[in-house]
């Protein structure tokens, strides 16, 4: 379970994962959770509404700016990591519990910097997803080739650029990602398959709540679960549109179910994952028969 005192917890509990891996279908139910045990109604346009229990750490750019002391667009990869730290310390203060946080970087060190501020932080869930189906997934959500995307999957380090909304943040490669959050366990981290969340959601979102030490019914995590199956939240989109939606990409929840590479990509492509992510697959089950 996340390392909290219970009568007073404190720190960022990360919702962490490689993108396209389920982050923010984690995200989506934990809101629902959030809000109902606060009381709070339904929105009409709830996917929308997700920063307001869940914000991607890299997204406070108001703190980042802070600690610059200049535009977050003005600042290169060396001044974004120096002040990475402070920012996620400035977010763990400002709350007056645990504070959920969205990330998708590996779990070390750039320019000597950490990426993450353990001495802040309570825990957190990593979602791991194969990165067979990640390729295709990235694909549509780059608006790129499958191919390219693949490359990206296997780029030491790789990371978007800072834009005006967005810090940097360091992907690195998928096995990078994986290993880095995962091959050293720990109880506050609870590591997730993205494919056991699609088999069984009411399984291992129950199970994720008593990691997160939530106060909820069993009737609230029934209704969360159902608030934030595939299905609904890509009618959401596709009725209103999702914030979180780069614009480039057509649609943010366009497939969502497990094992389509099978259907979709070539042997060659295959083999390419296989060659680059086949320890870090091996350990969950994700090489092919």
């Amino acid at each position: 379970m996340i390392a909290v005192d219970p009568a007073n917890p404190r720190g960022i509990v990360w919702i962490a994962s490689y993108p396209k891996s389920g982050n923010t279908w984690v995200r989506v139910f934990i809101h629902h959770l959030l809000r109902m045990a606060a009381g709070k109604p339904l929105e009409e346009h709830d996917i929308d509404e997700l920063y307001r229990t869940s914000r991607s750490a890299a997204g406070r750019i108001d703190l980042y700016e802070h600690f610059l002391g200049k535009p977050i667009t003005e600042a290169n990869p060396r001044d974004i990591a120096e002040v990475r730290l402070k920012v996620q310390q400035a977010i763990a203060e400002e709350a007056e519990g645990i504070v959920f946080a969205k990330t998708h970087s590996f779990l070390g060190r750039v320019f000597g910097y950490p990426m993450i501020n353990r001495a802040f932080s309570a825990g957190g869930v990593y979602i791991v997803r194969n990165p067979l189906d990640v390729a295709i997934s990235l694909s549509h959500h780059l608006n790129v080739p499958i191919d390219r995307a693949i490359r990206s999957l296997g780029a030491s380090l790789n990371s978007p650029v800072t834009i005006e909304t967005t810090a940097q943040e360091i992907w690195g490669s998928w096995t990078e990602n994986v290993a880095t959050w995962t091959a050293d366990p720990t109880p506050a981290i609870q590591v997730v398959r993205y494919e056991d969340l699609v088999a069984d959601p009411r399984g291992v979102f129950g199970e994720m709540v008593e990691h997160l030490r939530l106060d909820v019914t069993p009737e609230q995590i029934d209704e969360a679960v159902a608030l934030s199956s595939f299905e609904r939240m890509r009618a959401e989109e596709q009725k209103g549109g999702f914030v979180e939606r780069p614009d480039h990409t057509e649609a943010f929840f366009r497939e969502g179910r497990a094992g389509q590479w099978r259907e979709i990509l070539s042997p060659e492509q295959i083999d390419r994952i296989v060659t680059a992510h086949g320890e870090q697959m091996a350990r969950f089950g994700y090489l092919p028969n």
